[in-house]
């Protein structure tokens, strides 16, 4: 019979370790079983998942322009590098300005409904630059969704970007063929737009960036005018998510929308934000009541500036993370790669913290705890795994696992509590023990021994 031993890689709050290789653990022929006890399960399979990464905004990308080009190189590398990195392969950026910009801009001139004054030089100053660095980093092309935060002032109901207000009903078809518009320009700079959201936040009357539908204006605008303006503009290999907002009701906006087969047909999937609840069941509503659309987490952050040292960050993402993905989530993409020390630059002062904050007037940078608990999944769950069945006989740990395409099964436990956990974990007839420190996260790479002939 074949043999199966298993790499672990730590983060610990308490010891130092951050992404730490341990020594390998060989799985026995007898089921060993301890209180805690994970089956891993390989015949039950799930969603394949594409990727993770991070939003390249232009405060992240301004942030980065303000350090010396050595660690400005370093924060992209350990990102984006597929060994030494993050392994990130996906991203966000932003159609027009949102909050975190260093102001309010469009990329067309008042009134212009014709879109000729249509230009993206904004984004070539800072934010393009980071993303064909982060594409050499990687060493392959990114898939990059792009989201607005708001229309130009003129085609709104309040005549402004920040504050909310609705799109003018007059300026639907303009305002449609102005994402065509945008995916045509990021192209000719040598960046594929692989989705679209068709509005950050649609429920959020934010003092910044933002404009507010309902679930059928929403439904209207893919169905009439933003999905034949694809097509017609020959954009309709473009993913168009909906929704781009909190679980609480993802439900009811996905169904507004994904229930009218004819705006559904234009629809690649929901995209989800984490705050508000963490009501991941929701998800598996969305999945089970339209299980042939996709699921997608397009942005979350600790706000109320950088958090250097904390721990609950961290914790935050890999609950999250693993709730989502136990509900169908295929792609995690996480807010502000990169902040300065206040958390910004952000136009209205809604400071954030990232997993990566710089220092700007030290030069010197911090890696968060939230990096590595991110590191746990981007770096081992590789794009095209499959989510696999795993049970627990109680809830001290939280776990997911995947199959890689190369055979190898991954599985990442989490533990939140003040004490350390025994484990006892079986993959078919074999098992393996370990411990996992408290305020921990752990990813158990499993080969069988023909793996690594």
């Amino acid at each position: 019979m074949s043999s199966m031993t298993a790499d672990v890689i730590l983060t610990a709050k308490n010891t130092g370790e951050r992404l730490a290789k341990k020594e390998p653990v060989s799985f026995t022929e007898e089921r060993q079983i301890c209180s805690t006890h994970i089956e891993l399960d390989p015949n039950r399979k799930y969603q394949e998942v594409i990727g993770f990464g991070g939003a390249f905004t232009e405060a992240a990308a301004w942030s980065l322009s303000q350090i010396s080009p050595e660690k400005r190189e370093e924060i992209i590398r350990r990102y984006f590098d597929p060994e030494e990195g993050l392994s990130y392969r996906l991203g966000r950026t932003h159609i027009n300005s949102c909050d975190f910009s260093l102001g309010n801009y469009t990329y067309v001139e008042e009134g212009d409904t014709s879109l000729k004054s249509f230009s993206i030089d904004r984004e070539k100053e800072f934010v393009l630059p980071l993303i064909h660095d982060a594409m050499k980093a990687a060493g392959e092309q990114l898939f990059i969704v792009a989201s607005p935060w708001s229309p130009p002032p003129w085609m709104k109901t309040n005549g402004e970007m920040n504050n909310g207000g609705k799109l003018l009903p007059e300026f639907a078809p303009v305002w449609a063929d102005y994402y065509s518009k945008y995916i045509a320009a990021m192209e000719e700079e040598g960046v594929p737009i692989w989705g679209i959201t068709i509005q950050n936040e649609p429920e959020a009357r934010q003092v910044w960036d933002s404009c507010l539908y309902t679930g059928e204006e929403e439904r209207d605008f893919i169905k009439n005018y933003l999905g034949p303006s694809l097509e017609k503009h020959g954009h309709a290999d473009v993913k168009v998510i909906i929704w781009d907002h909190n679980r609480d009701v993802i439900f009811d906006r996905a169904k507004a929308v994904l229930s009218d087969p004819e705006a559904a047909k234009y629809v690649w999937g929901t995209g989800v934000h984490w705050y508000v609840s963490e009501e991941f069941e929701n998800l598996s509503k969305v999945h089970d009541a339209f299980p042939d659309k996709h699921l997608i987490f397009t942005e979350g952050c600790i706000e109320g500036g950088p958090q250097p040292g904390e721990w609950h960050t961290g914790e935050r993402y890999g609950r999250n993370i693993i709730g989502d993905l136990n509900n169908h989530l295929e792609a995690w993409i996480d807010w502000n790669l990169v902040l300065n020390e206040e958390g910004g630059p952000n136009h209205v002062g809604n400071y954030c913290d990232a997993p990566v904050i710089v220092d700007t007037k030290k030069d010197e940078v911090h890696y968060n705890s939230s990096y590595y608990y991110i590191g746990h999944f981007s770096k081992f769950i590789k794009p095209g795994a499959r989510r696999i069945g795993s049970q627990a006989t109680n809830n001290r740990l939280l776990v997911t696992a995947f199959e890689n395409i190369n055979g190898e099964t991954v599985a990442v436990l989490m533990n939140e509590n003040e004490s350390k956990e025994e484990v006892s974990l079986s993959l078919g007839e074999k098992s393996m023990m370990l411990v996992i420190p408290e305020h921990s996260i752990a990813t158990i790479i499993i080969h069988r021994l023909n793996e690594r002939a």
